[in-house]
């Protein structure tokens, strides 16, 4: 019989090691190139977080939280199906975030001086960042619950809203050869969408 633990403390720590790169490499992104404006957007989603570990913090340990049977993988199929995409999906978002590298910014933030990165995973997709995120979010709901695809969907639809403002800056911003390059990608799936 297999040990369905071993699915989510695989998807557990996809999702600490995804953080953590995240925490670390936020500090070395270049400066807003407006920081007012970012500075209030930046706080909502900052607000979020501070949220999600306070609750976080409410826990008495990891152990007890992974025990939870409502985070439970209680199918093997599901289990290995739903770690078989964070796996990927994480490793896609970190390696996108280690390219694009200081010109990282939290979604709709504008950097100074800021480069078009079109090498590495953004040399098939727009957001390989996002699309990460997006499979790992639903590898997750696969194997652990079933509410998380309503978060799922959210998700979705925020990235895409993020990632179509995101475009038309970088088409100001790089008017020839921004379409030029969104001529030869897609925004989030490889040959598809």
């Amino acid at each position: 019989m297999y040990d369905m633990a071993v699915f989510r403390v695989v998807i557990f720590a996809c999702w600490l090691a995804f953080l953590g790169v995240w925490v670390i490499a936020a500090f070395k992104a270049k400066p807003s190139a407006n920081p007012r404006r970012d500075r209030w957007l930046v706080g909502g989603i900052r607000l979020v977080i501070v949220v999600a570990v306070l609750l976080a913090l409410r826990l008495h340990d990891v152990r007890h939280f992974l025990s939870r049977p409502d985070f439970a993988v209680h199918d093997p199929v599901a289990g290995l199906i739903g770690a078989a995409l964070v796996l990927p999906g994480i490793g896609l978002a970190i390696w996108a975030r280690l390219v694009i590298g200081r010109n990282w910014g939290h979604p709709m933030t504008h950097r100074e001086n800021p480069e078009l990165v079109t090498t590495g995973p953004y040399s098939v997709i727009r957001h390989p960042i996002y699309t990460g995120v997006l499979t790992a979010m639903l590898g997750t709901a696969i194997a652990i619950h079933h509410i998380l695809f309503l978060i799922l969907l959210v998700l979705a639809g925020f990235f895409i809203f993020s990632a179509r403002q995101e475009e038309k800056r970088m088409t100001l911003i790089f008017p020839t050869l921004y379409p030029a390059y969104t001529d030869r990608t897609k925004m989030l799936l490889p040959f598809i969408f």
